[in-house]
């Protein structure tokens, strides 16, 4: 252990001439502390927010999502899966069709997004099953009976509609469209599921039909509008879309589920940035406290420093000792302050005393996602805060004279 640490170490539990230089030290042990503990607890919550948003993003769309530039969709698109399954990141590949429409039960009437799926295949790229809150995903057409739709919840709710009732999808193409009138092709369903994702855009606008009802109202043959793949990383999508669209050629495109909700995911990073700056605040606060402490032990210990001077310590010895000794005290406070935080997250991860609304939020508790990284940076930026607010205090007592400082006392 070198002189200046040790030195460092005494003046910190030493007692001092003022009780108020004590109180102000723990002051600013406790400011560290809370400040690390609040970035560290918000950070993690924020963690658990964009993982539970993610979750749902990628349980209702796939990873990636392969598309044809020409305005009739991918006509055969069974030729374009062994492609896609050659990549050996693909776990799933399914068609889809993808339209809007205008829908009408007996009591109202909405525009909505329709997804022609096949649910067997689908099954293999999204979780949306999973979502069911009622009824099932028979969307087969069974002879003498209606085709079936699933509903999203608010959508449900918005129509009065629940299983077992009749809505009409009206919707146009290129045979209703003529140069005097427009004709909307009317297709009666009936309503056999209702899922809820907890996402407001999916369950107040999504509606499902089987990919052969969708083409039939569209009268688009055989033709989808695209196919969904489901990776075994999804956060390679990017990486993987870009090598679909070099080896599927100029009339295809892919695109990932990262750019498709790029200003949701945009808005997160810049809200958790921001975060961190105005918490990290709360540790500025206390690193002033920091520097009115170590001016003032300065003072108090002006003889100390003229004797020390006397026997031969350099100007940098002392400035080391009042930084290591500012040092301690933010090292300390950000160690307290990251056990502190780890113990809020596992406390609220494992008995979630803290709950939400489900009726607002789509989930009933605060979630939690700790990531060793965060608490990391919070833990530096914190001892670096702390190392910055000991330089100016430890720069006065390093230029102080022996003589100067023992003529006084």
């Amino acid at each position: 252990m070198s002189y200046e640490l040790f030195i460092a170490r005494r003046y910190l539990r030493s007692k001092r001439k003022s009780k108020y230089l004590s109180v102000i030290t723990l002051i600013s042990i406790g400011g560290v502390l809370i400040g690390v503990a609040a970035l560290t607890f918000v950070l993690s919550m924020m963690n658990g927010f964009e993982r539970e948003v993610r979750s749902r993003i990628i349980g209702t769309t796939a990873h990636v999502t392969v598309l044809s530039s020409e305005e009739e969709g991918i006509q055969d698109y069974q030729k374009l899966v062994p492609s896609i399954k050659s990549n050996p990141q693909v776990m799933g590949v399914a068609p889809f069709i993808y339209f809007k429409a205008a829908i009408a039960s007996k009591e109202s009437s909405d525009g909505i997004v329709i997804r022609g799926i096949d649910p067997e295949q689908e099954k293999n790229v999204t979780e949306i099953e999973n979502d069911l809150i009622a009824g099932s995903f028979d969307l087969k057409e069974k002879e003498g009976e209606l085709p079936g739709i699933v509903l999203g919840g608010t959508l449900a709710d918005r129509l009065r509609v629940k299983i077992g009732d009749e809505v009409i999808l009206f919707s146009i193409n290129k045979e209703t469209v003529s140069a005097a009138f427009l004709s909307p092709k009317a297709t009666k369903f009936k309503v056999v599921g209702i899922f809820e994702t907890g996402m407001y855009e999916y369950d107040s606008n999504l509606a499902y039909v089987s990919l052969g009802s969708a083409q039939k109202i569209l009268s688009s043959g055989s033709s989808v509008t695209g196919l969904q793949v489901k990776i075994s990383n999804f956060y390679k999508a990017e990486k993987v879309a870009k090598e679909f669209d070099s080896k599927l050629g100029p009339n295809y495109y892919a695109t990932d589920w990262m750019h498709l909700h790029k200003n949701l995911f945009s808005w997160m990073a810049l809200e958790k940035y921001a975060m961190f700056i105005v918490l990290s605040l709360i540790v500025a606060v206390a690193a002033f406290n920091i520097i009115s402490t170590l001016i003032m032990v300065v003072i108090e210990k002006r003889k100390e420093i003229g004797i020390l001077k006397s026997m031969g310590a350099t100007s940098g010895s002392i400035m080391r000792i009042f930084m290591l000794e500012g040092l301690v005290s933010g090292i300390v406070g950000t160690i307290l302050g990251s056990v502190l935080g780890f113990l809020l997250c596992w406390i609220q991860k494992t008995f979630k005393p803290i709950s939400l609304p489900p009726e607002i939020y789509f989930i009933s508790t605060l979630p939690i996602d700790m990531r060793l990284f965060d608490f990391l940076v919070v833990a530096l930026a914190a001892v670096g805060i702390t190392f910055l607010a000991t330089i100016y205090p430890a720069y006065r007592a390093s230029q102080m004279l022996p003589v100067e400082a023992i003529r006084y006392e």
